[in-house]
């Protein structure tokens, strides 16, 4: 267990060394018009993407979704 658990925090930071960077902590999407949304503690950003991300996905659009934090 203590290998798996090893090998999956290894593997986010690899990640990390790609044309992606990993962002960490409990992020969602906003609402959308059918009342669903994402929301996760360990997204997977394309650089490209980098500068707009905190836009779409926050700890605030938690809030506003109406999650516990």
């Amino acid at each position: 267990m203590k290998t798996l658990i090893t090998l999956i925090i290894f593997s986010i930071f690899l990640t990390n060394c790609s044309s992606h960077s990993v962002k960490l902590g409990r992020k969602c999407t906003k609402m959308a018009a059918d009342s669903t949304y994402e929301k996760s503690f360990i997204w997977i950003v394309d650089q490209k993407n980098l500068k707009t991300f905190g836009d779409k996905i926050s700890k605030e659009n938690c809030e506003i979704n109406g999650e516990k934090l």
